[in-house]
């Protein structure tokens, strides 16, 4: 790909008022494909739902879980410091940090599995041979809870604490007493027979007006990536929808190879006046309403493997470094080329006008044109720099652009779309509520990115067909979302989980009868 060097004061200036959409990122960059717990796959921030005074973040980290894969299944890593981090006097540089950090116990210790239980409980056989006497327990009950009865045989345990860090005020650590735990992954039916139920209790709500939420659950994202990364070979040829297909968000027409798969989740609602530069609320014509949002992920400087102890212990000393960072979906996986994302996923935003090269001539959009015969706009694409400045229709007009950074924008003046009117198509349908202002766990930002940055629908001379019908035909998770906190939907059960296609017929597909009886 030739680079074409911006000017960057230019380049702010004829910046077009749309900003453009992106997808996600699952392995994305060489050091975190190596690094699984510290990769982060999406970022969303909205204001939430239900309560238009409070803001939703949720960070998703620990991509392609299958349910199934026990016994320790998806913890998250204690050596993380993970951190959602806001701008929101428009300088790129962190003025309100919320920070979680995770600690593991093994309660059964002799137990083979991270998770066990059924029913109330079974005990030794009256043939059992010594030294186990009949009526022994062997199996504590069914898992139910996440601490006191009905957590016997949760194993492994993880409990957590959220510290909120704004400038120049005193930190406030919320740990519930120590008593937030995670939500673990759902084993299946006989471990856990009640999940929902199971899940609903690892809502905490804190002081200040706080909810958290941390475990995991359902990968929110959608998308057929192994089409995608087989050069463009989609299975919608040319990956161009019908109107039809175009308008039905409750209806796939391809595969989502993230269907059935689980992600870890961090999600945090907060008041608006946490994040604001004067802790109040603003309209959206107010300057201040307006919040720049990015998640990361960080170790220690340096790790020891100790041989005393419990083998494989870890200890790890010094700083805490970046190993990642997400705010924009896919900016990193999409545009940034593969010798400079490690670099990219350590630097903070506030350094992001190195970068900018990448975004003038993007190679997806050649492939695009290459394969499919469409045409796109000529460099220097200054339409498809990633969300780099404070700007309408996002923000405000008279707002303080800001340096060059990859920030999620969010207006906290906007008010939830109603569930009968959101788009999954977000701001390019006309629903202000979505991605790019922030993005919500629904907004398909595969589609708007293949629009955006292979279509060129943000110059009108190019918002036209096929340009502004491109997608790859999955148009809606496979599970749905809640409608309240903490929105993303929970995780596939491990005993019968299925990667389901559109049409698939068979056991776990669209509650088909011939599945097996428990």
């Amino acid at each position: 790909m030739q680079k074409i060097k911006p000017v960057l004061a230019l380049t702010l200036a004829i910046l077009m008022a749309a900003p453009p959409g992106f997808a996600s990122s699952h392995r994305e960059a060489p050091i975190v494909a190596l690094d699984q717990k510290a990769d982060i796959t999406d970022l969303f921030a909205f204001v939430s739902y239900d309560n238009p005074d409070r803001v939703t973040f949720i960070l998703n980290v620990d991509p392609f879980l299958d349910p199934s894969n026990g016994p320790n299944y998806f913890p998250f890593d204690p050596n993380i410091l993970y951190e959602i981090k806001i701008d929101n006097n428009n300088d790129a540089q962190a003025d309100v940090r919320l920070q979680f950090q995770f600690e593991t116990e093994i309660r059964l210790p002799e137990i083979f599995t991270g998770f066990i239980g059924a029913g109330t409980g079974i005990v030794a056989p009256v043939n059992s041979p010594p030294p186990g006497a009949p009526g022994t327990p062997l199996i504590p009950p069914a898992i139910t809870a996440l601490d006191g009865p009905g957590s016997e045989g949760l194993s492994l345990r993880q409990k957590y604490t959220v510290q909120i860090h704004r400038r120049n005020m005193r930190p406030m650590m919320l740990d519930g007493g120590g008593k937030l735990f995670a939500v673990p992954s759902n084993v299946g039916p006989r471990t856990m027979p009640d999940y929902v139920a199971l899940a609903e209790k690892g809502i905490y709500d804190l002081s200040d007006g706080v909810r958290v939420f941390a475990g995991t659950v359902d990968d929110p994202f959608y998308i057929d990536v192994g089409a995608a990364f087989d050069t463009l070979n989609f299975h919608l040829n040319p990956p161009v929808l019908t109107a039809a297909q175009d308008a039905d968000g409750q209806t796939n027409f391809a595969a989502d190879d993230l269907s059935g798969f689980n992600v870890n989740t961090i999600a945090i609602e907060v008041p608006i006046e946490l994040l604001t530069v004067d802790g109040q609320k603003h309209p959206a014509t107010d300057p201040k309403a307006t919040i720049g949002v990015w998640a990361t992920t960080s170790r220690r400087q340096i790790t020891i493997r100790r041989r005393e102890g419990i083998p494989g212990t870890l200890q790890t000393t010094g700083n805490f470094m970046q190993v990642q960072r997400m705010a924009n979906p896919l900016i990193n996986e999409l545009l940034i080329g593969t010798g400079y994302k490690d670099r990219w996923s350590t630097e903070p935003p506030s350094r992001d006008a190195q970068f900018a090269n990448f975004a003038l001539d993007p190679l997806l959009a050649r492939a695009v044109q290459a394969a499919f015969g469409i045409d796109i706009p000529a460099p220097p694409r200054t339409d498809l720099l990633p969300l780099v400045t404070y700007a309408p229709p996002i923000a405000a007009p008279g707002t303080k652009a800001g340096p060059i950074a990859d920030l999620l924008r969010l207006n906290t003046g906007v008010p939830p779309t109603p569930a009968t009117q959101r788009n999954r198509l977000g701001a390019l349908a006309g629903d202000s509520g979505g991605f790019p202002n922030g993005r919500r766990v629904s907004d398909d930002v595969t589609d708007i990115a293949l629009r955006v940055v292979a279509g060129g629908v943000l110059n009108a001379k190019f918002n036209k067909a096929p340009n502004n019908r491109l997608g790859d035909g999955v148009n809606t998770n496979d599970k749905p979302f809640q409608e309240t906190f903490p929105y993303v939907a929970y995780a596939h059960s491990g005993r019968d989980r299925r990667h389901i296609d559109p049409g698939e017929t068979g056991c776990g597909s669209g509650g088909a009868t011939v599945c097996p009886g428990p």
